[in-house]
């Protein structure tokens, strides 16, 4: 490091430009490693942004290497259901029988009940607002009178448009290591079904439907944040991160965007919304006015393993200062289990365990924190266990279910 000992005023001059040049080179050096370790940039990371109408590419991040893909997969199921529907295999008001395979499904889920029925439409519904792990299972077995039998469908279908890194091992996107995609698969099938089936691409946007006496809301944050945005897809397992597929429209102009394995819902909302913004510039479509946002965007640099935080204009974001509190248990691990079926249940949030004391003995709560009002009342609705209560930001005040 250069000495900075400084006895006339001109060296003095000298000494604070070299001073502030060496502070500025720390500033860097600080923000690039601090980003180096974010999760945008870690090692299960891909992204790519494409013009929905062409193909061509517009940024891509590792988009050809293998990647868990979670509750995505829902789109395959979702491609040949749209498919039996546009060749009247099946019809939207067909009932859907729930098997005890179905039923058993990890949540998230609809709660459905061995025995019980859903019309096809409502199984739709439940994909692409809660990504109802039961309602896809049941779907597959509809259709392909397996669920096992319905993967190799998939699979097939993904490599016959295009997506040859693809293979599905089931309706849902639960956790199989056999299950695997990529960033550029995905834009390519996100690009068949909005072309594909016009028709029923609408179910995308639908914030949300009526369930046995519930409002499910969609969990996907970019119908509600991102101006343009209309679909498709969020995902979550301990495996793949946070994923997210969007579509929007600016001007006429459609991109696609692909973000896989994000650290939260959060960072993954905020890094979409940058790739897109910085899509519609290179096609010189106009920007849109965005309400103040509340936090910084995070920006892609040139790296596969590397990312930096930089200001970029400003948008909304959602503060994720709420929390959920799914009952008191005799032991610590009881709790732990609980906690974590409801961050399943959010695909967003940490988990926590916090002991109280009662007389003679100590019990646990299980909560998850860092969500959004949204997110804390979705799963609440939700989460089938019962004993579920949303904690508000301030104090951790209980709020009414």
């Amino acid at each position: 490091m250069a000495s900075l000992a400084c006895r006339s005023r001109k060296q003095l001059s000298h000494c604070l430009s070299a001073a502030a040049g060496l502070a500025s080179w720390l500033f860097v050096t600080w923000v690039l490693t601090c980003a180096a370790h974010a999760q945008i940039g870690s090692a299960r990371y891909s992204s790519i942004v494409v013009d929905a109408s062409s193909g061509d590419v517009l940024e891509e991040v590792n988009a050809d290497q293998p990647r868990r893909p979670a509750s995505l997969t829902k789109m395959m199921t979702l491609y040949l259901t749209f498919e039996a529907l546009r060749d009247r295999r099946i019809s939207l008001d067909q009932t859907v029988p729930v098997s005890p395979h179905a039923a058993s499904m990890q949540p998230t889920k609809l709660g459905l009940l061995p025995s019980s029925h859903l019309s096809v439409e409502q199984a739709i519904l439940g994909l692409v607002t809660k990504s109802a792990n039961d309602a896809a299972s049941a779907l597959g077995e509809l259709l392909g009178g397996s669920e096992d039998r319905f993967a190799e469908m998939m699979t097939l279908r993904a490599r016959a448009i295009g997506m040859g890194h693809s293979t599905f091992t089931n309706a849902s996107g639960l956790p199989n290591p056999e299950q695997w995609t990529t960033a550029r698969d995905m834009a390519i099938l996100s690009r068949r079904l909005i072309n594909d089936f016009p028709g029923y691409y609408g179910y995308f946007s639908i914030p949300s439907f009526a369930w046995h006496r519930q409002i499910i809301f969609n969990h996907d944050n970019m119908l509600r944040t991102y101006p343009g945005a209309d679909g498709l897809k969020t995902g979550y397992t301990e495996a793949s991160g946070h994923n997210l597929v969007t579509s929007a429209v600016r001007s006429g102009v459609r991109l696609v965007g692909v973000v896989l394995g994000a650290g939260s819902n959060g960072e993954r909302d905020i890094h979409m919304a940058s790739l897109l913004d910085h899509g519609f510039e290179q096609l010189d479509v106009l920007p849109v006015r965005k309400p103040l946002q509340l936090a910084s965007r995070v920006t892609l640099i040139a790296s596969a393993h590397a990312a930096e935080v930089t200001q970029l204009p400003p948008r909304h974001v959602h503060a994720a200062n709420w929390a959920v509190q799914v009952g008191t248990y005799a032991t610590e691990v009881a709790a732990h289990g609980a906690a974590m079926a409801a961050r399943r249940e959010a695909e967003a949030g940490e988990v926590r365990i916090e002991p109280i004391r009662q007389r003679t003995k100590t019990l646990w709560r299980a909560q998850v924190t860092g969500l959004t009002q949204s997110d804390a009342q979705d799963t609440c609705s939700g989460y089938h266990r019962g004993g579920c209560i949303v904690l508000r930001p301030e104090a951790r005040q209980m709020a009414s279910r």
